[in-house]
């Protein structure tokens, strides 16, 4: 099965008040095996960036103002991303973005169904925890040093380790050692022997007439007698 997990960076927190896309990074997966294949592409915003979302992930407006507009490589994203499902932390922000920005440039947007929302079943298995990325990756051991500040693709690496692990990717119980050694199993052959003569009968002459005396009681259909048919 393939999946795309998926991240994006942003102006802010809502496309509703005019915030937009600066960076989405794309990572697919195949029966829950990371390919190797991604999409990243930092993208001018055509508006400024406030600080606060610069203290987030380090994206100046400066930096963005000679990227592709979003428009400008939708049709390479959604080639990617095809009809796989979407696995995204907190899926109901980054799916919103990228369905305006879609909207915006006259894509069809893409449907909520098709995403696979990893804070959504982070809380179902650890009510009451933290679960933001970060604490997935503590709880989980997965090496999140590199992460100074948010970066879509660097995000999208993370939560696809974080993922496999929510659906039980990583087992080291059920690992085997392979430098245990193999067990030596003896097969001892017991040769068959056979008997040269057959044993006497142990019961005397009385002690047979004295039990066929006694089936002669029973009737006709017990298991001692069958029957004369």
């Amino acid at each position: 099965m393939r999946q795309i997990v998926l991240d994006t960076e942003t102006t802010g927190l809502s496309p509703n008040d005019g915030d937009r896309l600066v960076e989405i990074g794309c990572l697919e997966i195949v029966n829950q095996v990371a390919t190797g294949n991604v999409f990243h592409r930092y993208i001018n915003p055509e508006r400024d960036v406030p600080k606060g979302a610069f203290d987030v992930h380090g994206l100046s407006q400066e930096f963005l103002r000679d990227k592709p507009k979003f428009a400008e490589v939708a049709d390479e994203f959604l080639e990617f991303i095809g009809d796989a499902p979407l696995v995204i932390h907190n899926a109901s922000f980054d799916m919103g973005f990228l369905n305006a920005e879609l909207k915006r440039s006259g894509r069809t947007v893409l449907a909520f169904e098709r995403a696979v929302d990893t804070l959504t079943i982070a809380r179902r298995r650890f009510p009451g925890a933290q679960n933001s990325l970060d604490a997935l990756c503590r709880r989980f051991g997965v090496d999140n040093s590199n992460r100074v500040k948010h970066g879509a693709l660097l995000d999208a690496e993370l939560l696809a380790e974080v993922y496999l692990e929510l659906m039980g990717g990583r087992q080291p119980g059920l690992v085997l050692d392979a430098t245990l050694e193999t067990r030596k199993v003896e097969v001892i052959v017991v040769e068959r022997r056979v008997r040269p003569a057959a044993l006497a009968p142990r019961l005397t002459a009385e002690e047979l007439a004295a039990h066929d005396a006694f089936v002669a009681t029973l009737g006709p259909d017990t298991l001692w007698k069958p029957s004369a048919d």
